[in-house]
Protein backbone atom coordinates (compact mmCIF):
# COMPACT_ATOMS: atom_id res chain seq x y z
CA UNK A 1 0.00 0.00 0.00
CA UNK A 2 1.19 3.49 -0.82
CA UNK A 3 1.32 5.74 2.24
CA UNK A 4 1.30 9.54 2.29
CA UNK A 5 1.04 10.86 5.83
CA UNK A 6 -0.98 13.94 6.67
CA UNK A 7 1.40 16.82 7.48
CA UNK A 8 -1.48 18.59 9.21
CA UNK A 9 -2.58 15.68 11.41
CA UNK A 10 -4.15 16.73 14.70
CA UNK A 11 -1.80 16.82 17.67
CA UNK A 12 -2.59 14.32 20.44
CA UNK A 13 -4.22 16.86 22.76
CA UNK A 14 -6.52 18.25 20.05
CA UNK A 15 -7.41 14.78 18.79
CA UNK A 16 -8.18 13.48 22.29
CA UNK A 17 -10.45 16.46 22.97
CA UNK A 18 -12.40 15.80 19.77
CA UNK A 19 -12.73 12.09 20.59
CA UNK A 20 -13.96 12.96 24.10
CA UNK A 21 -16.80 15.05 22.64
CA UNK A 22 -18.49 11.87 21.44
CA UNK A 23 -21.29 12.08 18.92
CA UNK A 24 -21.47 10.26 15.60
CA UNK A 25 -19.84 11.44 12.38
CA UNK A 26 -18.89 14.79 13.88
CA UNK A 27 -15.14 14.53 13.33
CA UNK A 28 -13.03 12.36 11.03
CA UNK A 29 -9.59 10.84 11.42
CA UNK A 30 -6.49 12.31 9.80
CA UNK A 31 -6.30 9.85 6.93
CA UNK A 32 -8.40 7.99 4.38
CA UNK A 33 -7.77 5.20 1.87
CA UNK A 34 -8.53 5.37 -1.85
CA UNK A 35 -8.27 2.57 -4.39
CA UNK A 36 -9.19 2.79 -8.05
CA UNK A 37 -10.64 0.09 -10.31
CA UNK A 38 -11.08 -0.07 -14.04
CA UNK A 39 -12.39 -2.80 -16.27
CA UNK A 40 -9.09 -3.32 -18.10
CA UNK A 41 -6.57 -3.36 -15.24
CA UNK A 42 -8.66 -4.29 -12.20
CA UNK A 43 -7.74 -2.90 -8.77
CA UNK A 44 -4.86 -0.48 -8.34
CA UNK A 45 -2.59 -0.39 -5.31
CA UNK A 46 -4.48 1.27 -2.41
CA UNK A 47 -3.28 4.66 -1.23
CA UNK A 48 -3.47 5.87 2.38
CA UNK A 49 -3.45 9.64 2.21
CA UNK A 50 -4.56 12.75 4.15
CA UNK A 51 -8.31 13.04 4.70
CA UNK A 52 -9.76 15.62 2.38
CA UNK A 53 -12.10 16.50 -0.49
CA UNK A 54 -12.09 14.71 -3.83
CA UNK A 55 -12.76 16.16 -7.29
CA UNK A 56 -15.24 14.59 -9.72
CA UNK A 57 -16.50 15.53 -13.17
CA UNK A 58 -20.17 16.66 -13.23
CA UNK A 59 -20.93 13.80 -15.62
CA UNK A 60 -19.55 11.12 -13.27
CA UNK A 61 -21.90 8.15 -13.40
CA UNK A 62 -22.69 7.93 -9.68
CA UNK A 63 -24.35 11.36 -9.75
CA UNK A 64 -26.83 10.27 -12.38
CA UNK A 65 -27.52 6.56 -11.85
CA UNK A 66 -26.71 5.99 -8.17
CA UNK A 67 -24.21 3.15 -8.60
CA UNK A 68 -22.92 3.23 -5.01
CA UNK A 69 -22.52 0.92 -2.01
CA UNK A 70 -21.14 1.22 1.51
CA UNK A 71 -20.42 -0.67 4.71
CA UNK A 72 -20.44 0.13 8.42
CA UNK A 73 -18.04 -1.52 10.86
CA UNK A 74 -16.18 -0.73 14.06
CA UNK A 75 -12.84 -0.94 15.83
CA UNK A 76 -12.90 -1.29 19.61
CA UNK A 77 -10.33 -0.52 22.29
CA UNK A 78 -9.26 -3.64 24.22
CA UNK A 79 -8.34 -4.04 27.92
CA UNK A 80 -4.60 -4.13 27.10
CA UNK A 81 -4.86 -0.88 25.14
CA UNK A 82 -4.85 -2.70 21.81
CA UNK A 83 -7.51 -2.45 19.11
CA UNK A 84 -9.75 -5.12 17.64
CA UNK A 85 -12.08 -5.20 14.63
CA UNK A 86 -15.47 -6.87 14.98
CA UNK A 87 -16.15 -9.47 12.25
CA UNK A 88 -14.40 -7.61 9.39
CA UNK A 89 -14.56 -10.71 7.19
CA UNK A 90 -18.37 -10.57 7.33
CA UNK A 91 -18.29 -6.93 6.24
CA UNK A 92 -15.95 -7.81 3.37
CA UNK A 93 -18.31 -10.53 2.16
CA UNK A 94 -21.38 -8.30 2.38
CA UNK A 95 -19.53 -5.48 0.60
CA UNK A 96 -18.75 -7.84 -2.28
CA UNK A 97 -22.35 -9.05 -2.37
CA UNK A 98 -23.66 -5.48 -2.49
CA UNK A 99 -21.18 -4.67 -5.25
CA UNK A 100 -22.40 -7.58 -7.34
CA UNK A 101 -26.04 -6.44 -7.00
CA UNK A 102 -25.18 -2.87 -8.03
CA UNK A 103 -22.97 -4.03 -10.95
CA UNK A 104 -19.81 -2.73 -9.28
CA UNK A 105 -16.50 -4.62 -8.99
CA UNK A 106 -16.18 -7.09 -6.13
CA UNK A 107 -13.21 -6.23 -3.94
CA UNK A 108 -11.21 -9.26 -2.74
CA UNK A 109 -11.66 -9.92 0.98
CA UNK A 110 -7.94 -9.70 1.74
CA UNK A 111 -7.64 -6.32 0.00
CA UNK A 112 -10.70 -4.95 1.82
CA UNK A 113 -9.31 -6.01 5.21
CA UNK A 114 -5.83 -4.70 4.38
CA UNK A 115 -7.24 -1.22 3.76
CA UNK A 116 -9.22 -1.25 7.01
CA UNK A 117 -6.31 -2.47 9.13
CA UNK A 118 -3.91 0.05 7.59
CA UNK A 119 -6.21 2.99 8.33
CA UNK A 120 -6.94 1.81 11.89
CA UNK A 121 -3.25 1.31 12.65
CA UNK A 122 -2.33 4.72 11.30
CA UNK A 123 -5.15 6.54 13.11
CA UNK A 124 -5.18 4.37 16.25
CA UNK A 125 -5.21 7.43 18.50
CA UNK A 126 -8.74 8.21 17.28
CA UNK A 127 -10.17 5.01 18.80
CA UNK A 128 -12.06 5.95 22.00
CA UNK A 129 -11.21 4.26 25.30
CA UNK A 130 -14.68 4.12 26.86
CA UNK A 131 -16.87 1.01 26.74
CA UNK A 132 -19.74 1.60 24.32
CA UNK A 133 -17.65 3.96 22.19
CA UNK A 134 -15.66 2.96 19.13
CA UNK A 135 -14.10 4.01 15.86
CA UNK A 136 -16.84 3.77 13.23
CA UNK A 137 -15.37 2.77 9.87
CA UNK A 138 -17.10 3.58 6.58
CA UNK A 139 -15.89 1.79 3.42
CA UNK A 140 -17.73 2.87 0.28
CA UNK A 141 -17.49 2.52 -3.50
CA UNK A 142 -19.05 4.37 -6.40
CA UNK A 143 -19.06 4.48 -10.19
CA UNK A 144 -16.60 7.01 -11.63
CA UNK A 145 -16.88 6.63 -15.40
CA UNK A 146 -17.62 9.98 -17.02
CA UNK A 147 -20.60 9.82 -19.36
CA UNK A 148 -24.37 9.71 -19.41
CA UNK A 149 -24.92 6.30 -20.99
CA UNK A 150 -27.12 4.02 -18.88
CA UNK A 151 -24.88 0.99 -18.32
CA UNK A 152 -22.55 -0.41 -15.65
CA UNK A 153 -19.58 1.89 -15.13
CA UNK A 154 -16.19 0.68 -16.35
CA UNK A 155 -14.46 2.63 -13.58
CA UNK A 156 -15.02 2.76 -9.84
CA UNK A 157 -13.45 4.31 -6.76
CA UNK A 158 -13.24 2.65 -3.34
CA UNK A 159 -12.75 4.91 -0.35
CA UNK A 160 -12.41 4.38 3.38
CA UNK A 161 -12.94 6.95 6.13
CA UNK A 162 -13.43 6.70 9.89
CA UNK A 163 -14.99 8.70 12.72
CA UNK A 164 -14.90 8.31 16.52
CA UNK A 165 -18.38 7.33 17.65
CA UNK A 166 -20.29 7.53 20.90
CA UNK A 167 -23.76 6.04 21.39
CA UNK A 168 -26.02 6.45 18.32
CA UNK A 169 -29.08 6.32 20.62
CA UNK A 170 -29.12 6.67 24.39
CA UNK A 171 -29.39 2.99 25.48
CA UNK A 172 -31.04 4.00 28.76
CA UNK A 173 -34.09 5.23 26.86
CA UNK A 174 -36.40 3.25 24.60
CA UNK A 175 -37.01 4.77 21.16
CA UNK A 176 -40.48 5.23 19.71
CA UNK A 177 -41.34 3.95 16.23
CA UNK A 178 -43.86 4.72 13.49
CA UNK A 179 -44.98 1.71 11.43
CA UNK A 180 -45.19 3.01 7.87
CA UNK A 181 -48.06 1.68 5.77
CA UNK A 182 -47.72 4.31 3.05
CA UNK A 183 -44.13 3.65 1.97
CA UNK A 184 -42.09 0.47 1.57
CA UNK A 185 -38.33 0.01 1.77
CA UNK A 186 -37.77 -2.86 -0.65
CA UNK A 187 -39.47 -5.51 -2.78
CA UNK A 188 -38.52 -9.01 -3.89
CA UNK A 189 -35.87 -8.80 -6.58
CA UNK A 190 -34.91 -5.27 -5.56
CA UNK A 191 -31.89 -3.97 -3.68
CA UNK A 192 -33.12 -4.62 -0.14
CA UNK A 193 -30.29 -7.04 0.64
CA UNK A 194 -27.65 -4.62 -0.66
CA UNK A 195 -26.21 -1.84 1.46
CA UNK A 196 -26.57 0.98 -1.03
CA UNK A 197 -27.30 4.66 -0.67
CA UNK A 198 -30.49 4.53 -2.72
CA UNK A 199 -32.22 2.39 -0.09
CA UNK A 200 -31.52 5.04 2.53
CA UNK A 201 -32.45 7.98 0.28
CA UNK A 202 -35.84 6.39 -0.38
CA UNK A 203 -36.36 5.91 3.36
CA UNK A 204 -36.00 9.55 4.35
CA UNK A 205 -39.53 10.64 3.42
CA UNK A 206 -40.90 7.94 5.74
CA UNK A 207 -38.47 9.04 8.44
CA UNK A 208 -39.92 12.55 8.12
CA UNK A 209 -43.40 11.09 8.48
CA UNK A 210 -42.28 9.27 11.64
CA UNK A 211 -40.90 12.49 13.09
CA UNK A 212 -44.19 14.24 12.32
CA UNK A 213 -45.91 11.57 14.43
CA UNK A 214 -43.47 12.27 17.26
CA UNK A 215 -41.47 9.08 16.70
CA UNK A 216 -37.73 8.51 16.61
CA UNK A 217 -37.67 5.93 13.82
CA UNK A 218 -39.74 4.31 11.08
CA UNK A 219 -40.54 0.59 10.84
CA UNK A 220 -40.97 -0.97 7.40
CA UNK A 221 -43.46 -3.61 6.34
CA UNK A 222 -43.30 -5.84 3.27
CA UNK A 223 -44.16 -4.53 -0.20
CA UNK A 224 -46.42 -7.38 -1.32
CA UNK A 225 -48.92 -8.11 1.45
CA UNK A 226 -48.22 -4.91 3.38
CA UNK A 227 -48.43 -6.58 6.77
CA UNK A 228 -45.16 -8.36 7.59
CA UNK A 229 -42.62 -6.55 9.78
CA UNK A 230 -39.24 -6.15 8.08
CA UNK A 231 -36.81 -3.74 9.73
CA UNK A 232 -36.50 -0.40 11.50
CA UNK A 233 -34.90 2.50 9.66
CA UNK A 234 -31.40 1.24 8.99
CA UNK A 235 -31.53 -1.49 11.64
CA UNK A 236 -32.88 -4.99 12.17
CA UNK A 237 -35.59 -5.70 14.75
CA UNK A 238 -35.84 -8.24 17.57
CA UNK A 239 -38.82 -9.29 19.71
CA UNK A 240 -38.55 -11.04 23.08
CA UNK A 241 -41.37 -13.46 23.84
CA UNK A 242 -41.79 -14.51 27.45
CA UNK A 243 -39.36 -13.72 30.23
CA UNK A 244 -36.56 -15.20 32.27
CA UNK A 245 -34.77 -18.36 31.22
CA UNK A 246 -37.75 -19.50 29.13
CA UNK A 247 -37.77 -16.43 26.87
CA UNK A 248 -37.45 -16.74 23.11
CA UNK A 249 -35.59 -14.08 21.15
CA UNK A 250 -37.24 -13.65 17.74
CA UNK A 251 -36.32 -11.68 14.62
CA UNK A 252 -38.00 -11.32 11.20
CA UNK A 253 -36.48 -13.89 8.88
CA UNK A 254 -34.46 -12.90 5.85
CA UNK A 255 -36.70 -12.94 2.79
CA UNK A 256 -34.46 -11.25 0.23
CA UNK A 257 -35.74 -7.78 1.05
CA UNK A 258 -34.11 -7.27 4.48
CA UNK A 259 -30.50 -6.27 5.01
CA UNK A 260 -28.64 -9.28 6.45
CA UNK A 261 -27.25 -7.40 9.43
CA UNK A 262 -23.98 -8.59 10.95
CA UNK A 263 -25.14 -7.44 14.39
CA UNK A 264 -28.43 -9.28 13.76
CA UNK A 265 -26.54 -12.47 12.98
CA UNK A 266 -24.30 -12.02 16.02
CA UNK A 267 -27.25 -11.58 18.37
CA UNK A 268 -28.74 -14.92 17.29
CA UNK A 269 -25.53 -16.51 18.63
CA UNK A 270 -25.26 -14.29 21.72
CA UNK A 271 -28.85 -15.03 22.75
CA UNK A 272 -28.17 -18.77 22.48
CA UNK A 273 -24.96 -18.35 24.49
CA UNK A 274 -27.03 -16.71 27.24
CA UNK A 275 -29.41 -19.66 27.29
CA UNK A 276 -32.35 -18.24 25.35
CA UNK A 277 -34.19 -19.91 22.52
CA UNK A 278 -34.06 -18.06 19.20
CA UNK A 279 -36.24 -18.06 16.10
CA UNK A 280 -36.46 -16.34 12.71
CA UNK A 281 -40.10 -15.90 11.74
CA UNK A 282 -42.62 -13.95 9.69
CA UNK A 283 -44.23 -11.54 12.17
CA UNK A 284 -47.13 -9.27 11.20
CA UNK A 285 -48.31 -5.92 12.53
CA UNK A 286 -51.25 -7.79 14.15
CA UNK A 287 -48.83 -10.26 15.76
CA UNK A 288 -46.88 -7.32 17.20
CA UNK A 289 -49.93 -5.45 18.51
CA UNK A 290 -51.69 -8.54 19.87
CA UNK A 291 -48.48 -9.94 21.35
CA UNK A 292 -47.89 -6.74 23.28
CA UNK A 293 -51.55 -6.61 24.41
CA UNK A 294 -51.46 -10.18 25.70
CA UNK A 295 -48.06 -9.82 27.33
CA UNK A 296 -46.53 -12.49 25.11
CA UNK A 297 -44.11 -9.93 23.64
CA UNK A 298 -42.26 -8.51 26.61
CA UNK A 299 -39.39 -6.58 25.01
CA UNK A 300 -38.42 -5.18 21.61
CA UNK A 301 -35.10 -3.87 20.41
CA UNK A 302 -33.36 -2.82 17.22
CA UNK A 303 -29.79 -3.65 16.36
CA UNK A 304 -27.11 -2.52 13.94
CA UNK A 305 -23.45 -1.54 13.75
CA UNK A 306 -24.01 2.10 14.67
CA UNK A 307 -26.48 1.59 17.52
CA UNK A 308 -25.38 -1.94 18.60
CA UNK A 309 -28.65 -2.57 20.51
CA UNK A 310 -31.36 0.05 20.94
CA UNK A 311 -34.50 -0.64 23.06
CA UNK A 312 -37.90 0.04 21.47
CA UNK A 313 -40.81 1.17 23.65
CA UNK A 314 -43.80 2.82 21.96
CA UNK A 315 -45.10 1.81 18.53
CA UNK A 316 -47.53 3.96 16.58
CA UNK A 317 -49.39 3.16 13.38
CA UNK A 318 -52.61 3.89 11.53
CA UNK A 319 -54.06 1.01 13.57
CA UNK A 320 -53.30 2.56 16.93
CA UNK A 321 -50.58 2.95 19.53
CA UNK A 322 -49.17 0.32 21.87
CA UNK A 323 -46.39 0.26 24.43
CA UNK A 324 -44.23 -2.80 25.11
CA UNK A 325 -43.90 -3.61 28.81
CA UNK A 326 -43.40 -0.46 30.85
CA UNK A 327 -41.97 1.39 27.87
CA UNK A 328 -38.45 1.18 29.29
CA UNK A 329 -35.40 -0.86 28.15
CA UNK A 330 -35.97 -4.52 28.95
CA UNK A 331 -33.76 -6.78 31.08
CA UNK A 332 -32.96 -9.27 28.32
CA UNK A 333 -32.39 -6.46 25.82
CA UNK A 334 -29.76 -4.88 28.04
CA UNK A 335 -28.22 -8.25 28.92
CA UNK A 336 -27.71 -9.00 25.22
CA UNK A 337 -26.36 -5.50 24.58
CA UNK A 338 -23.88 -5.68 27.44
CA UNK A 339 -22.72 -9.18 26.49
CA UNK A 340 -22.11 -8.18 22.88
CA UNK A 341 -20.24 -5.03 23.93
CA UNK A 342 -18.22 -7.16 26.35
CA UNK A 343 -17.08 -9.36 23.47
CA UNK A 344 -16.31 -6.35 21.30
CA UNK A 345 -14.28 -4.63 24.01
CA UNK A 346 -12.52 -7.82 25.09
CA UNK A 347 -13.92 -8.11 28.62
CA UNK A 348 -15.96 -11.25 27.77
CA UNK A 349 -14.49 -14.35 26.14
CA UNK A 350 -14.80 -14.33 22.35
CA UNK A 351 -15.95 -17.93 21.88
CA UNK A 352 -16.94 -17.30 18.26
CA UNK A 353 -13.56 -15.81 17.20
CA UNK A 354 -15.30 -12.65 16.00
CA UNK A 355 -12.60 -10.18 17.00
CA UNK A 356 -9.58 -9.56 14.76
CA UNK A 357 -6.63 -7.99 16.57
CA UNK A 358 -5.14 -4.99 14.76
CA UNK A 359 -2.77 -3.67 17.41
Amino acid sequence: MKISLNPHAKDAATRDALVAEGGFGKYYTDHMVVCEWNEKDGWSEPDLKPYGPISLDPATAVFHYGQEIFEGMKAYRQPDGGIGLFRPEANARRFAKSAKRLALPEMPEELFIETVETLVKQDAGWVPNKVGESLYIRPFMFATEVGLGVRPSNKALYMLIATPAGAYFDPSKAVSVWISTEYVRAAQGGTGEAKCGGNYAASLVAQKAAAKEGCDQVVWIDAKERKWIEEMGGMNLYFVKGSGAEATVVTPKLTGTLLPGITRDSILSVAKDLGYKTDEVMLSIDDWRDGVASGEITEIFACGTAAVVSPVGTAKSAMGTWVTGDGQPGKITMQIRNHLLGIQHGSISDSHSWMRKVI
